[in-house]
């Protein structure tokens, strides 16, 4: 399925994953989220991925939004 995405974020918490999804697509980037969290004992990580055509911008956003 993410054969044409690029994993451009990983974080731990759900919620940070949620705002940089949406912090992506203010700025017209599609996104999504891949949970690799298990249910019991929320271990593991939250990806995003765009695709890979706009993967280049999209961190630059996030590297600007870190700034």
């Amino acid at each position: 399925m993410l054969e044409n995405w690029d994993k451009v974020f990983e974080t731990n918490q759900v919620i940070r994953a949620e705002q940089i999804k949406d912090l992506l697509e203010i700025n017209d980037i599609q996104a999504v989220i891949l949970n690799k969290q298990t249910s019991s004992f929320v271990l593991g990580y939250c990806e995003v991925y765009v695709p890979n055509e706009v993967s280049e911008a999209a961190k630059n956003i996030l590297k600007n939004e870190e700034a």
